[in-house]
């Protein structure tokens, strides 16, 4: 009789593991959340961990000398914001200015913010307690941008005025302005968030709107040579050499070769560019 008492023990057990296995039972954890809005309206979705190639091939039009291609691991999920910091929700933050220029409508976004002034955002943020908040790594922006692509661009090879907020610039890069007129936009400046279409993993203005700061920094010699020194790594962060940070994703100034998924430029942390702004990552963990 013992014997068959702890059979049936064994039994129950592995009955149970083959019911949690296959959804039989709830345990109660069901991971993150798809999406996620925090209290100043601010929207993220979930970035699965996965495995990508980062960088660009070698005919890649507009390739750059900082692209060599290498397999980039990311362990864990992370939240991105589906759009850059808005001018409305710097402002519910940061206050607003008693002195300065026009005022922005609050759907654009901010821009002439240094890594710094950015930094000194993150640390309120993180203030709130509705979580842990900072700005992306260099390779998680890649991977986020990219949504599963290899092509230069999200959607493909080729840049489109149609998908994408550059070459706006009525005294430079002129290309899309009369497309952006016909949208109902102004030349010479940014779009507002999601005047464009999103990428497949609902990201707005991964290419082009206005350059976003990156947590890493960035040391030109040593990414000329070898962006990671090595092909094959797990959770990179590029420690600053130098000072310089990474900016990625192009903007309405320039051309479209710099708003590639493999695109990067730096500089340094105190500078503060029309052109230039970010958005946020939310620790899933």
């Amino acid at each position: 009789m013992p014997t068959l008492i702890r059979l049936s023990r064994t039994a129950c057990v592995f009955l149970a593991l083959v019911c949690i296995v296959f959804g039989g039972i709830d345990t109660g954890w069901a991971g993150p959340p798809a999406s996620y809005t925090n209290s100043l309206g601010m929207a993220f979705v979930l970035i699965p961990a996965g495995t990508f190639i980062m960088g660009s091939p070698d005919d890649e039009k507009g390739r750059g000398t900082s692209e060599a291609r290498h397999n980039v691991t990311l362990t864990h999920p992370f939240y991105i914001q589906t759009t850059e910091v808005t001018v409305k929700q710097w402002h519910r933050i940061m206050g607003r200015p008693l002195f300065g220029g026009p005022r922005k409508p609050d759907q654009f976004p901010i821009v002439k913010v240094s890594w710094y002034d950015v930094a000194k955002f993150i640390a309120k943020m993180n203030a709130r307690g509705e979580g842990t908040y900072r700005l992306p790594t260099d390779a998680e922006w890649e991977y986020a941008a990219r949504a599963r692509s290899t092509t230069a661009y999200s959607w493909g090879a080729a840049i489109d005025c149609a998908r994408a907020m550059f070459s706006n610039n009525t005294n430079k890069s002129n290309k899309c302005v009369e497309d952006v007129r016909a949208k109902g936009l102004k030349a010479d400046m940014p779009a507002p968030v999601k005047s464009y279409p999103p990428n497949k993993w609902g990201l707005f203005d991964m290419h082009g709107n206005v350059w976003e700061w990156c947590q890493d920094g960035f040391d030109p010699y040593r990414h000329r040579m070898d962006p990671y020194q090595t092909y094959e790594i797990t959770d990179p962060v590029i420690s600053p050499s130098g000072g310089n940070r990474i900016r990625r994703g192009g903007s309405w100034f320039g051309s479209g070769y710099s708003c590639r998924s493999a695109n990067r430029t730096y500089s340094n942390p105190n500078v503060r560019y029309r052109t230039t702004g970010f958005r946020l990552v939310r620790e899933a963990r």
